[in-house]
């Protein structure tokens, strides 16, 4: 198990952050989704031991309540933590010491990860002069040189160039290869899509659904454009019980052999098929189905 949490709860105030949120994510690559304020960061924060949850109680690793040894996770935080006065050199081979590594041998690993994350000469520069790219790698850096068993990452390609964000997302691919656990949160779900196998979706401070992305994201659907009465096609498809969403003249449906449905629906209402096709859903697609409470009927 990477994770779990039982009527987890984080009160600011009157705000209810978390609101007794429960779930038990295995271990692998995670996807953290969920729309502004959902809870997201709050939930993060308390896995990594850096806040207390107001009520409930959670694991990480196999254990409780954020008792894990800093050697054993690594986090990439959203914002920009870099002292602008050292060097990416000092910066990472210091936290490679936090987690409990010899001089000698953070320092190793450090030169080593930064070859890894793509940063040349450049990281015996003050990280001031540096790029956002460039401050991306430095924090995937800090957050991999004590090899640890899992990786938290907030918003790793924020501010990216497409062939920065492209290396990035290839290096975490790369990374979840390596045997290690991954938990992911952006507001790029592609980004999501590409990397991780499971998906935890956040809002209002409960999980919405947590499962694998194949299954969640479901069999294909078909894709029709029409030309005709659109709303005697769609109540003959309905009849013969599809479901149907999209309006004008396209239309997705959904259903036990759609195909035929169509054509016999076309014939009955003397509809034109203009285009029919099957349509993969994309996480991003029902990630707003989900948090905007929408059931394709």
């Amino acid at each position: 198990m990477l994770f779990s949490t039982y009527r987890l709860s984080k009160y600011y105030g009157s705000l209810k952050a978390l609101n007794e949120l429960t779930v038990e994510v295995e271990r692998g690559t995670v996807g953290l989704l969920g729309p502004n304020g959902a809870g997201k960061s709050t939930l993060l924060r308390i896995l990594l031991g850096l806040i207390e949850p107001s009520e409930g109680s959670y694991e990480i690793l196999g254990n409780k309540n954020g008792r894990v040894t800093m050697d054993m996770i690594g986090y990439m935080p959203e914002h920009d933590c870099l002292p602008p006065g050292l060097t990416a050199v000092g910066f990472v081979s210091y936290f490679g010491q936090l987690s409990g590594l010899p001089y000698d041998v953070a320092m190793e690993r450090t030169h080593r990860t930064f070859d890894y994350v793509g940063l040349g000469e450049e990281r015996y520069r003050e990280m001031g002069s540096y790029s956002t790219g460039m401050k991306q790698r430095v924090k995937l850096a800090q957050a991999i040189v004590h090899d640890p068993k899992v990786v938290f990452l907030d918003e790793p390609t924020n501010g990216m160039d497409p062939e920065g964000r492209e290396e990035m997302l290839s290096l975490l691919k790369d990374l979840a290869s390596m045997d290690k656990s991954i938990v992911l949160s952006s507001h790029l779900l592609p980004d999501v899509e590409f990397v991780c196998k499971n998906v935890v979706i956040v809002n209002n401070g409960e999980v919405v659904t947590y499962g694998k992305v194949e299954e969640l994201l479901g069999a294909q659907t078909l894709r029709v454009k029409m030309y005709g009465n659109e709303r005697d096609f769609v109540k003959a498809l309905k009849e013969k019980g599809c479901k149907v969403s999209g309006t004008g003249s396209e239309f997705m449906v959904e259903g036990d052999d759609a195909v035929s449905k169509v054509w016999n629906a076309a014939r009955d209402t003397k509809v034109q098929v203009r285009y029919m096709g099957f349509h993969s859903r994309s996480l991003e697609e029902m990630f707003i189905d989900i948090v905007e409470g929408k059931n394709g009927n």
